[in-house]
């Protein structure tokens, strides 16, 4: 199966920002000939703090998204915390992400299923690989035709994750698109008083381990000045060191 790549902000900061994410992203996809997905935040309900940067919210935010998709043809992905939101996402996204945390919370699978998107479920970092058979299932009874499934690492004590590479040939027993989060597994939950902070050097590295495991898609936060992003900055690649990356997976 080809390998396709994700990749985007983390949080809608503004309009200039995704045009800037868009265009490299359009330029990466005509010189390499990847399929590229455009992925960004409308709203970070899940934030460390509730002082932290969220996003537009819904409405404005999916009115950029399908802006982005007009101009520039990439397809997007956004996730989705709530069931509510399912339906108003999948009218522009060709994507719904299930954020790791909320992989078992059948409503909003069901949700996501019936809007005949493509439904990606992150694992969350409390669960196995063999695990997410059961997500899949929730989406797959719900009518979903295309689910795939999202390693991002597992809790490793406090403040801390680590990867275990034999997830992905475990859930590509549960489904044949398995994508390796390269940025959210070198996080450090909540280890940057009342944020997360990471480790962005260990994502490349990250994206070659799984790719000798079987990873047919990669996932990657990107920003233009990830040290001044409003969310994930510390584990987000910079937008000029994609291209050698994605370089080295092909």
């Amino acid at each position: 199966m080809k390998p396709i790549f994700i990749a985007g902000p983390c949080v809608i900061e503004s309009e200039e920002l995704l045009d800037q994410v868009a265009q490299e992203l359009v330029r990466l996809r005509d010189l390499l000939g990847v399929e590229i997905f455009f992925k960004a935040s409308f709203d970070k309900a899940n934030r460390t703090s509730i002082h932290s940067f969220r996003g537009p919210g819904m409405e404005r935010g999916l009115r950029m998204l399908a802006d982005v998709k007009a101009r520039y043809g990439l397809p997007l992905l956004t996730d989705i915390h709530e069931s509510c939101q399912a339906e108003a996402a999948g009218e522009v996204v060709d994507v719904l992400q299930i954020p790791a945390f909320l992989c078992r919370q059948t409503d909003l699978l069901v949700a996501a299923a019936r809007t005949g998107r493509v439904v990606n479920i992150k694992k969350a970092q409390f669960l196995s690989g063999e695990d997410m058979r059961y997500p899949v299932e929730k989406c797959r009874e719900a009518g979903a035709k295309d689910v795939w499934l999202t390693e991002r690492g597992n809790t490793f004590g406090y403040n801390n994750l680590v990867v275990d590479f034999r997830n992905i040939p475990d859930m590509m027993r549960w489904t044949p698109r398995v994508i390796m989060d390269c940025t959210h597994s070198v996080q450090r939950p909540g280890a940057a008083g009342g944020k997360t902070g990471g480790n962005r050097e260990f994502v490349p590295a990250m994206a070659l381990a799984a790719k000798a495991f079987g990873a047919n898609g990669y996932f990657f936060e990107v920003h233009p000045d990830p040290d001044h992003a409003l969310s994930d900055g510390p584990n987000m690649l910079y937008l000029k060191d994609l291209e050698q990356v994605i370089d080295s997976l092909l």
